[in-house]
């Protein structure tokens, strides 16, 4: 792929992937490498623009970070956020100084005539997160934004390129801000436009065909979103020399397994092989209560069953896996690319014989990746499919897992997702799910006495899934839920609804 390309420069801001993703939404293509990166890697990739991140130092810091003045000759287009806003004014001669007052959450800003403005209501309002600030612009700059506490919350050098603002324009409570990096991407990088879900469907596909040639593909599905889109990519590439295997856990929710089974039989006529492995893996779960260890058994089990399965086809040359850019990132490694070479993948390549691991999605963010399963065809229900944890439902019943319990939590979970799909609300909230608890309580049913499970919905709204927020549900919506579940579930007689954020809590109960 040749596209035009932004480098975002990541001096360890918590939005780093969001500015990513922001750019990419402006269908322009960027990439998310360390202010480690040597200044000859970034000239060899020639961006068109580079864009510095937030993050949690000082300037003044001893080791904090910073880069070579070289970066601000180059003649392409720089624009500093946050941290970077106040590295690019120290190191060009200007001064940065700790705020009597710190800016926090939503500011009032007024905007001043920019050509990063262009289009956007000059009283306005912005999100802020700093204690230091710029207190004296390097000579050669203006400024163009005020707040109450920061004199120059942005400024600017139209001859050398260079912009910079103190605020967050890549989150949603900076409302004028994706239009501010639109500015910055087209008026001043003259960027195209040429990041495209089509193109990467068609490039990609016809790179694999390449790489693959006529060798086998051995690909562990799991009916997730990551690897059934990396799954469907290769088999467009190269048909029948793909071979999936799908291992049926009895983990899963309400109709899954075969929900999955007839997209990729059906639709797609993809080599799938279905290995039905509840009793297995439920008898070695029976009794067990403590979640990392569910987690450990599970995931052992599973590379014991797939490795039985793999030996039964022989030798592979690729193994599919379903890394996605913020796995790319987070891992600290810098370098997307289509196919890379062996190394050990949650201890699957120490078990199965295979030559090299493709991983397709490498490049692209997960909202990406749904978008490229719409263009591959893959019904929408799939694609959309809510984020479900490696460990299925394993983790959403607390205590002792058993086949009661699971029919329990299969059908109010699905429930509990068919009345927020009928609220139309689904694409509102990022996951939502049920959980049953450990817990029984006294309820009244009819003119009899209960003693059943008390069962907890969990719905959240985020960014990154590293920080969430509980989800406002409609009073209305939650009423209806509980009524149907009380009613249509056995063995459940109390609904209750998690308020709590992460942090302090995490998504996931278990």
């Amino acid at each position: 792929m040749n596209n035009e390309e932004i480098i975002v420069l990541d001096f360890g801001g918590q939005y780093n992937q969001l500015i990513a993703r922001r750019v990419r939404e402006c269908n322009v293509y960027c990439e998310v490498l360390p202010f480690t990166t040597p200044i000859e890697k970034i000239k060899k990739k020639n961006p068109v623009g580079i864009i510095f991140t937030g993050g949690p130092n000082s300037v003044y810091e001893k080791n904090a970070p910073t880069y070579s003045n070289e970066i601000f000759e180059l003649g392409i287009p720089v624009l500093g956020i946050c941290y970077g806003n106040q590295l690019m004014a120290h190191a060009l001669g200007g001064k940065v100084s700790s705020a009597e007052k710190r800016e926090y959450g939503k500011t009032e800003i007024t905007l001043g005539d920019s050509i990063l403005f262009d289009g956007i209501e000059k009283n306005n309002s912005c999100w802020m997160s700093h204690t230091d600030y710029v207190s004296q612009l390097p000579d050669g700059f203006r400024p163009v934004a005020r707040t109450g506490a920061a004199p120059y919350a942005a400024y600017e050098n139209t001859e050398k390129k260079l912009y910079s603002v103190q605020f967050h324009p890549e989150v949603n409570h900076t409302p004028f801000g994706k239009q501010m990096l639109k500015n910055f991407l087209y008026k001043i990088c003259n960027c195209k436009g040429d990041w495209l879900m089509s193109d990467y469907a068609k490039n990609t596909i016809q790179q694999l065909k390449e790489k693959i040639g006529d060798k086998k593909v051995l690909c562990a599905l799991s009916g997730g979103v990551d690897s059934s889109v990396a799954a469907v990519l290769i088999h467009k590439a190269v048909g029948k020399q793909l071979t999936c295997i799908f291992v049926d856990n009895g983990l899963l929710r309400k109709n899954e397994g075969d929900e999955v089974e007839k997209v990729f039989r059906e639709q797609f006529d993809i080599n799938m092989i279905r290995v039905n492995a509840q009793d297995r893996f439920l008898d070695k779960l029976a009794g067990v209560t403590v979640p990392e260890t569910k987690r450990k058994i599970i995931g052992e089990e599973f590379i014991r069953v797939f490795e039985a399965e793999a030996k039964k086809i022989g030798t592979v040359d690729f193994l599919v896996q379903g890394t996605i850019y913020p796995d790319v990132i987070e891992s600290g490694a810098g370098d997307a690319s289509v196919i890379k070479s062996h190394h050990n993948v949650g201890g699957l390549p120490d078990h199965v014989d295979f030559k090299e691991i493709i991983e397709p999605l490498r490049n692209l963010f997960k909202d990406e990746v749904r978008q490229l399963g719409i263009e591959l065809g893959i019904p929408e229900n799939l694609v959309w499919r809510q984020p479900f944890p490696g460990p299925g439902l394993a983790v959403r019943v607390i205590g002792e897992i058993t086949r009661d319990k699971l029919d329990i939590l299969r059908d109010a979970d699905a429930i509990f997702r068919e009345e927020i799909a009928n609220a139309g609300i689904e694409r509102d909230i990022n996951q939502y799910f049920a959980v049953i608890t450990d817990m029984k309580s006294v309820g009244v049913m009819g003119d009899g006495r209960t003693y059943d499970y008390t069962l907890a919905l969990r719905a959240v709204t985020t960014t990154d899934f590293m920080t969430a927020d509980w989800a406002r549900i409609p009073y209305e919506v939650l009423e209806v839920c509980s009524n149907r579940i009380v009613n249509e579930v056995k063995h459940v007689n109390r609904i209750v609804y998690d308020i709590t954020s992460k942090p302090p809590a995490t998504i996931e109960w278990e």
